[in-house]
């Protein structure tokens, strides 16, 4: 999953009660990266070898590199764009959502545990199984970039902590 609940520290007074990280989930890693970008570049030089000595090689080559280039940056963009880090913190007395991202300045939400309501929209949101959370006079988004099951399982997790009493 690519969510997990973090253990509060029992010594610090002033630790939640309850903290929740929430990451995209990465099916390509870096390793895995590195090895399809060699395996692309090699697969690229097959076409390339039966022309090495001639003007042929000239005129494929730079559309060959320029398509590698491109998958490389793509992939390199897709990471960038996916380095996006939710946390929820639950204390007794408030409900903390902050969203980091690289691309924007920190997002932050805070409301009464007490009032806070967990909704999920199977239908109607910007994606299916739309979990949100309601309180302080704002509904706030939490793991969209979940799969579906991931974001039921989250709604079913977040109901547990946080039981519907608005």
């Amino acid at each position: 999953m690519p969510y997990e609940w973090i253990s509060p520290s029992p010594a610090d007074p002033q630790a939640p009660l309850r903290e929740l990280h929430l990451w995209p989930h990465r099916s390509l890693p870096k390793r895995g990266f590195a090895a399809f970008i060699g395996g692309t570049f090699l697969l690229l030089l097959l076409p390339l070898y039966p022309a090495i000595g001639s003007p042929v090689l000239w005129g494929l080559l730079p559309f060959l590199m320029g398509t590698l280039w491109l998958l490389y940056w793509a992939i390199q963009k897709s990471y960038r764009d996916g380095e996006v880090l939710e946390e929820l913190r639950i204390w007794e007395d408030k409900v903390r959502l902050e969203r980091h991202s690289r691309h924007r300045a920190t997002q932050d939400w805070e409301a009464n545990p007490h009032w806070v309501e967990v909704k999920l929209h199977e239908r109607g949101g910007p994606v299916a199984n739309y979990v949100t959370l309601r309180g302080a006079n704002r509904e706030v988004e939490i793991g969209a970039f979940l799969s579906d099951d991931e974001r039921v399982d989250l709604y079913n997790e977040l109901a547990r902590y946080l039981p519907s009493r608005g």
